[in-house]
């Protein structure tokens, strides 16, 4: 059991003995060799390890994107290993967001129609999308933006309007893919500190993956990937905080 979970708490996430195999015969390349993963609600996890480790494959598994081999992937106690691919689609649409390093905007569309799209997607009104997604626009520090279009923005508020996108469905589960990838250092903290509040004001449970340790030091839990194994899962007794909330702390 990880440090960081509570021996009493039910998990929102279980994966158990999780396997995944690419390929067949001299081609075959087992990704990830039986994960055992809890995570609770509210949790903020950065995943990392070194390219091929199985950090991603267990992130599109988390995220239903992929389906492990063998095991067990329990969501809300349900087993997802066991769901059609439509049911998995709406356990997506339903709880799940999506961030990512290359943020996947619409180039000509407004940052208020992006934040939209999940919503149009899931039949909400004109009205409905228009509220949630200036609500959520607001949230990541961008009202007076919702007009512009991506080559209007700047990487770091692009990467806001992505994480807007993300939690407009009000998603029980953020995962984010290497979020400040494409980022500069200044931006990188930025976002960071946003990740940090949305997880801890709103409640959303975050799993970052991340090469970047100094990312990574905001995240309350580190889990370290390994040639498809967990090398390492442990609480992070101190995680970074925003500079201004350090300055108003003395």
């Amino acid at each position: 059991m990880s440090a960081a979970q509570s021996p009493s708490a039910t998990p929102l996430i279980r994966l158990a003995a999780v396997t995944k195999v690419y390929g067949t015969g001299q081609a075959e390349l087992l990704a990830l060799k039986g994960i055992d993963l809890s995570i609770n609600a509210g949790e903020f996890v950065a995943i990392m390890g070194p390219s091929g480790s199985g950090k991603s494959t267990a992130m599109n598994i988390l995220g239903c994107l992929d389906t492990p081999t063998g095991g067990q992937y329990l969501f809300h106690g349900a087993h997802v290993e066991a769901l059609t691919r439509d049911q998995r689609a709406r356990l997506r649409r339903r709880f799940l967001g999506f961030v990512f390093q290359g943020f996947n905007l619409l180039a000509r569309t407004s940052a208020q129609e992006n934040v939209e799209l999940p919503l149009l997607y899931r039949g909400d009104s004109a009205e409905v999308r228009r509220a949630a997604a200036s609500r959520a626009l607001a949230s990541v520090g961008l009202t007076g933006w919702e007009e512009h279009t991506p080559a209007e923005l700047s990487g770091g508020q692009q990467q806001r309007v992505a994480i807007a996108r993300a939690i407009v469905t009000q998603p029980a589960v953020l995962l984010a893919d290497e979020p400040t990838g494409n980022l500069d250092s200044q931006r990188s903290v930025e976002i960071m500190e946003l990740l940090q509040g949305l997880n801890e004001a709103h409640g959303i449970t975050v799993l970052m993956v991340t090469h970047e340790p100094d990312m990574a030091a905001y995240a309350r839990r580190l889990v370290h990937f390994v040639d498809g194994h967990i090398a390492s899962d442990e609480a992070n007794a101190s995680p970074t905080r925003p500079l201004a909330a350090t300055t108003r702390s003395h």
